[in-house]
């Protein structure tokens, strides 16, 4: 049987003609046979297709707790931070909470970034008018 007339699914999968059901895929490292819902191959280890991210609570709480965190610990954690993983997903309402953890972390690191020059503004202040004879608002 060639390609052109091999029947297919709605989806563009072909069809396995002698069973009637999907045709199993093939993995592209070890040519064995897999089941189309599967992320990896049983056989080899091989990522066949991502695995689709979580929408719970859970996985909401803990993306936009570490998109807070990051920025308050010099983006040390970034690889950890799933939000683009999110943003990417095919998944509107995935896309949409990795666009708030990429609000939150952007407006937190402002935020952190306003802050540290106020104290910095401050403390230079301070230590300025220390050295010329008056008193800061540190007690030097």
């Amino acid at each position: 049987m060639n390609e052109a007339s091999v029947p297919v699914q709605p989806s563009g999968e072909p069809i396995d003609s002698v069973r009637g059901r999907p045709a199993p895929a093939i993995c592209p490292v070890c040519h064995q046979p897999v089941r189309p819902e599967f992320y990896f191959c049983p056989n080899c280890g091989k990522d066949l297709k991502e695995k689709p991210v979580s929408v719970s609570a859970g996985a909401q709480t803990s993306l936009y707790l570490m998109s807070i965190v990051t920025p308050l610990l010099c983006f040390l954690t970034i690889r950890w931070w799933k939000g683009m993983r999110y943003l990417r997903s095919s998944n509107p309402q995935a896309r949409l909470i990795g666009f708030v953890a990429a609000v939150l972390m952007a407006v937190t690191t402002i935020v952190l970034t306003w802050q540290l020059a106020v104290f910095t503004s401050q403390l230079m202040s301070s230590l300025t008018g220390g050295l010329l004879g008056g008193t800061g608002s540190l007690g030097f």
